[in-house]
């Protein structure tokens, strides 16, 4: 039985991780990515409930503990900096708002790319444009041409790219893939000051507006400036254009957001809407999705990380276990559940958070010190709670590793 061949699209953290788990089991793997290098920027992402076991079972978990953040928890400040409420971070696997585990993107990312360097084959500056199903002598595969003019076969393909997938819109036809969740948010890294902490620190300002500063562990801080729109598009616009946008949007609020609009002038900058995938299936012949390409349940959950672990262990393991077919079938059926719990944000997300009036405004503010006050957390931390995303919300088959003895 010749060894099966898979291509994998997106080398952020979904396709690594799928590639590693397929190369436990026995498959040749190579993952291509747009970009020329590994991005090692990101902003800070949580490591929750079972993507934080699918990390224990690849050998990462302390990995990642040696790079955390740092963060301490969650404070809520006014326009002066002065603290509204605080939220210790989780000391379990799944609770608050900072979870026990705080990573940047890229730090984990590049943690399982280190871990399949030598067994999977890395093409970077390169991308899907055409994808064809069709027999060879092999039997069927999939053809697929890359922008760079190279042609290749592979046996299944697998799109771990973002919410906005080039190549998902090659196959599957959903129009509405996209759930857009009329919210912006623009990501910077900024340099550390001695008044700031290791807390992420969020300051709501009204108008669908609000800021936050989060500690990385580079010695420089995470910045955030995020708004409701109903108007779309933005996330188009050229650099200078979104610069102009978000000193215009932010320019009247207070706290720290003079000094991130003055580091717009040069710090490096990403800037999105936010929204979530929600797709009738996630696969179509030999070509299936993984991570946000499937079912991005958006930063604000605090899921997608461990939705795109979670989902790459049960996808690869499904895969070596059962034939195409079936494992495509049994990776939905036991994935479907976990997502869409996952993609249940709380009531009113993200407006909650983000008041358009005064009044609204002023309410989120009463009933944050309400739920950070001694008392509150004496009645057993309800915010706590209601900060914790549905991190467990499935149980991870064993997947033992074995070569593939089925056909393909």
């Amino acid at each position: 039985m010749r060894t099966p061949t898979v291509l994998i699209s997106g080398a952020s953290i979904a396709g690594p991780a799928v590639a590693y788990w397929l190369n436990v089991q026995g498959w040749q793997t190579t993952v291509v990515e747009r970009f020329d290098e590994l991005r090692e920027d990101g902003q800070n992402i949580d490591v929750r409930g079972a993507g934080r076991e699918v990390t224990r079972r690849m050998g990462i978990e302390d990995a990642i503990r040696a790079a955390t953040t740092g963060e301490t928890g969650t404070e809520f400040v006014d326009a002066a900096g002065r603290p509204l409420a605080r939220f210790a971070a989780g000391t379990s696997d799944s609770a608050g708002a900072t979870a026990e585990l705080e990573i940047l993107r890229g730090q984990l990312s590049r943690i399982i790319v280190d871990r399949t360097r030598d067994d999977t084959e890395y093409v970077f500056g390169d991308r899907i444009v055409a994808l064809d199903e069709k027999p060879d002598e092999k039997g069927d595969r999939v053809t697929v041409r890359f922008a760079s003019g190279t042609t290749r076969t592979f046996d299944l393909v697998i799109v771990a790219e973002g919410l906005r997938s080039r190549t998902r819109s090659m196959v599957f036809r959903d129009a509405n893939a996209v759930r857009e969740l009329d919210f912006y948010v623009a990501y910077l890294t900024i340099p550390r000051a001695n008044e700031d902490t290791d807390l992420w620190r969020w300051h709501s300002a009204g108008r669908g507006r609000s800021i936050t500063l989060r500690p990385d562990n580079l010695g420089t801080l995470r910045a955030t400036l995020s708004f409701l729109s109903d108007v779309r598009g933005l996330e188009q616009l050229d650099r200078d254009s979104l610069v102009t946008v978000l000193r215009r949007t932010f320019a009247d609020v207070g706290w720290a957001a003079p000094r991130v609009l003055t580091a717009l002038d040069d710090a490096p900058l990403y800037f999105d809407a936010v929204g979530q995938t929600r797709m009738r299936s996630w696969s179509s012949g030999r070509v299936a999705l993984v991570g946000d390409a499937a079912y991005c349940s958006s930063p604000i959950s605090g899921m997608s990380t461990s939705l795109a672990l979670t989902g790459a262990y049960v996808l690869a393991g499904e895969l070596a276990t059962h034939p195409f077919g079936t494992a495509f079938a049994r990776y939905e059926k036991l994935m479907r559940p976990y997502v869409v719990q996952a993609q249940k944000l709380p009531p009113g997300t993200p407006r909650i958070a983000n008041p358009r009036s005064r009044a609204g405004l002023a309410l989120m503010n009463s009933a944050l010190k309400i739920a950070g006050s001694p008392a509150a957390a004496r009645l057993g931390g309800l915010a706590s709670r209601w900060f914790t995303p549905p991190a467990d919300a499935i149980d991870l088959p064993d997947y033992p590793p074995c070569r593939p003895s089925h056909q393909i």
